[in-house]
């Protein structure tokens, strides 16, 4: 006859459970899945990142994500990118963009239209001309005063600067050593509205001013530079049908 199989010594706790009636090898799962529960289990990464992008107010840097998620920064700069391409793969109808130094959410431009009949029903509030002019010469000069500002373009610009400041576009950054005059510079959110990552990617005015001497280009620089912005809010237009998620809330 064969010999019997040779068993293992069960141990104290595996026959205090077998006794009981209950699997031993349940009960060290149970063991293990409490251990990992105690601890808090893992997120894994691209889920947390889909979840931080969801409730973020503006873009998120790449180095603050990997700080609260602690992970490498390159390895949450990849998955970032893995994301974009796979949304833009899969059509969907938002895409995860680059802009302002920080990863966000955006509306897709092909339902841009949609969008915007949902949120605004009709109603856009677009930048006037002199908004608009207003806007171009702090974008290109800035940091710069508001009796710059009006020099340039030849009329008082105090009002025009208070709505820009209103609507986030443009703010307040320290004042002028020499005359004590506030000095504005563009926002983050400016370059989320523009579609750009940084102010390096503002058109070149050289297409748009003329070959004249000081005086005559300081005297058309605020509409040149206004054509400048405006062809470039064209071309982001295009990219981006400008709207975002959180064009509810503006």
């Amino acid at each position: 006859m064969p010999a019997p199989p040779v068993r293992a010594p069960r141990s104290a706790a595996a026959g205090a459970a077998a006794d009981a009636g209950v699997d031993a090898g349940a009960g060290v799962a149970a063991g293990a899945g409490e251990d990992e529960a105690g601890a808090g289990p893992a997120v894994a990464l691209r889920p947390a990142l889909e979840a931080i992008l969801m409730v973020v107010d503006e873009p998120a840097g790449e180095a603050h994500l990997a700080d609260v998620l602690e992970r490498p920064r390159a390895e949450v700069a990849a998955a970032l990118r893995e994301l974009a391409a796979e949304y833009t793969a899969q059509g969907r109808g938002f895409d995860l963009r680059l802009v302002a130094g920080g990863w966000r959410f955006y509306t897709r431009a092909d339902c841009a239209q949609a969008v915007d009949r949902f949120v605004l029903d009709g109603r856009q509030a677009r930048l006037t001309q002199a908004a608009l002019e207003t806007l171009a010469v702090v974008a290109y000069r800035q940091p710069v005063s508001r009796s710059r500002v009006s020099a340039v373009r030849g009329v008082n610009c105090d009002g025009v600067m208070r709505t820009l400041v209103q609507r986030g576009l443009v703010e307040e950054t320290g004042s002028e050593p020499e005359t004590g005059a506030i000095l504005y510079r563009t926002t983050n959110y400016f370059l989320e509205r523009m579609g750009l990552r940084g102010l390096d990617e503002l058109p070149e005015l050289a297409p748009f001013l003329p070959e004249v001497d000081d005086v005559e280009a300081e005297s058309l620089e605020g509409t040149m530079i206004a054509d400048a912005v405006a062809a470039a809010t064209a071309q982001s237009a295009v990219r981006s049908g400008e709207t975002d998620r959180a064009a509810s809330d503006r």
